[in-house]
C-alpha cells in the first residue's frame, strides 16, 4: 500500500508491481494535479528510472545542450558550464520537465492491477510488526497491508505518527517562488544568478516554456503586503534580462510562493515495523542541489530491489533504512550548506563568493560540477 500519489509514491508503487506486489495507492485529493512548477532529473534519477523503464523516455526530452551556468544580477558570466560537461562527467545528461510531464510517465508504468484511490485520505493506524501487517484507515475503511510505503510529503502525519518526539522541520531561512511562462523571443540560456541575499533560476523546457524559481531570504511566513508578483519584481526586475521581461506580463495566478523548510535532524530509521517513509516524509531538503525529486526516485527504486513478495516481507523496511539513511543524511546536510552560500546577505561575503566563482569560471569551471560528485554518479543496487 502506498500513502501519497506524487512522484516518489508513483515510482514506489509502479516498481512494486513490477515486482509482483498487489499494490493499492491512497491520494487525499480528489485529482492529481502536481504540486510545483518544474523539476531538474540529474543522472542519478534517470538510472534509478531505468529500472521501471521510464529512463530513456526522460532523456528523450532533454533541452539542455548549449551554454549556462551561474551569473551575477548585472548579467555577468561567473561560471559557464555546457549541458555536455555534465553528460561527460556522470554518464548522463541533466533533464529539466514539468512535474506534470513526470507524473503522466509515471502513471503510465501502473500496470492494471495497481489501484490509485483518489478523494482517499490516509492515517496509519498500526504500523504491524514481524506478526502482525499494518494498518492503514481510509474513510469508513479499514485496509491491512504486509509494507506501508509512505510519500505523504514534507508534511508527513506517518513521520509525527511513528516518531512523536522528533523534532521535526526547521525553516531553512528563505522563500522560494516559483512559475512556469512562454519563453521570450530568442529563448533563454539556463542559468542561476546569485545576488545578496537573493537568487535566481531560468531553464528551458520540453515545451518551449521557460520554469523560473527564485529565492530570497527572509523571516517565515512574511507574505507581500500586496501580492507575491509584485514582490518579485521589486526583488528582480532591476536584474539583467531576461528576469524583467519575464515577470512583465505574468499573471499573479501563476506564481506558487512557498517558505522553504528541512529536517535539519535526520530521523532514527526511514521505516517503523512495515511502514517505510519515503522522499519529503523521510527526508526533506532545500533545493539548492536540486534533489529532493531524485531521492524520492531513489528511494523508491531502492526499496522494489528489496523488496520480495515472495520472500519475508518483513526484512524490507530494516534494509531500506540500512541503505538510505546515511546517504540522504548527507545529501540533506550538503544541500543547506548550499543554501547557506546562494543566500548570504553580507555585501562582502557576496563580494568573495562571486569573485572565488569568477575565478573558478576562468580556470577550470568543470569544478562547479564537483558539487554533485557521490550524487549524481549512483546507481541502483541490484535486485535481491
Amino acid at each position: 500500500m502506498v500513502i501519497g500519489a506524487g512522484i516518489g509514491g508513483l515510482t514506489a508503487a509502479a516498481i512494486l508491481a513490477d515486482r509482483g506486489w498487489s499494490v493499492t495507492v491512497l491520494e487525499q485529493v480528489s485529482e492529481l494535479e502536481p504540486v510545483g512548477a518544474g523539476i531538474s532529473l540529474a543522472p542519478n534519477a534517470l538510472r534509478a528510472l531505468d529500472v521501471i523503464g521510464l529512463g530513456d523516455a526522460v532523456r528523450a526530452l532533454r533541452t539542455w545542450t548549449g551554454r549556462g551556468g551561474l551569473r551575477a544580477p548585472s548579467g555577468r558570466w561567473l561560471v559557464p558550464i555546457t549541458g555536455d560537461r555534465t553528460s561527460a562527467r556522470f554518464g548522463d545528461p541533466l533533464v529539466l520537465l514539468t512535474r506534470t510531464a513526470l507524473v503522466d510517465l509515471l502513471r503510465s508504468r501502473l500496470p492494471a492491477r495497481a489501484e490509485l484511490r483518489t478523494g482517499a485520505e490516509a492515517v496509519l493506524a498500526d504500523p504491524g510488526g514481524p506478526e502482525r501487517p499494518a494498518t492503514v484507515t481510509a474513510g469508513a475503511r479499514s485496509l491491512e497491508a504486509d509494507l506501508v510505503v509512505a510519500a505523504d510529503g514534507i508534511h508527513s502525519a506517518t513521520r509525527r505518527s511513528l516518531f512523536p518526539a522528533h523534532p521535526g522541520l526547521r525553516y531553512a531561512g528563505f522563500t522560494t517562488w516559483r512559475f512556469l511562462t512562454d519563453a521570450p523571443p530568442g529563448g533563454v540560456q539556463p542559468h542561476e544568478t546569485w545576488g545578496r541575499g537573493r537568487m535566481w533560476g531560468t531553464q528551458s523546457l520540453p515545451d518551449g516554456r521557460v520554469y523560473a524559481y527564485a529565492a530570497a531570504a527572509q523571516p517565515a511566513a512574511h507574505h507581500a503586503h500586496d501580492d507575491e508578483l509584485a514582490k518579485l519584481r521589486r526583488l528582480f526586475c532591476s536584474w539583467h534580462p531576461p528576469l524583467p521581461q519575464l515577470l512583465e506580463t505574468l499573471p499573479k495566478r501563476a506564481v506558487l510562493r512557498n517558505d522553504v523548510h528541512h529536517l535539519a535532524t535526520p530521523l532514527p530509521a526511514h521505516h517503523h515495523g512495515r511502514v517505510v517513509l519515503l522522499g519529503d516524509a523521510a527526508h526533506p531538503m532545500t533545493p539548492s542541489i536540486g534533489q529532493g525529486g531524485n531521492q524520492a526516485v531513489e528511494d523508491a527504486v531502492v526499496l522494489g530491489q528489496l523488496a520480495d513478495p515472495a520472500g519475508d516481507t518483513t526484512l524490507a523496511p530494516a534494509s531500506y533504512t540500512r541503505l538510505r539513511l546515511p546517504r540522504t543524511t548527507r545529501i540533506v546536510q550538503q544541500s543547506a550548506r548550499a543554501a547557506r552560500t546562494t543566500t548570504l546577505t553580507s555585501a562582502p561575503a557576496c563580494a568573495v563568493r562571486n569573485a572565488a566563482f569568477a575565478v573558478v569560471g576562468r580556470l577550470a569551471p568543470e569544478l562547479m560540477l564537483r558539487a554533485l560528485d557521490g550524487i549524481a554518479d549512483w546507481r541502483p543496487p541490484e535486485r535481491v
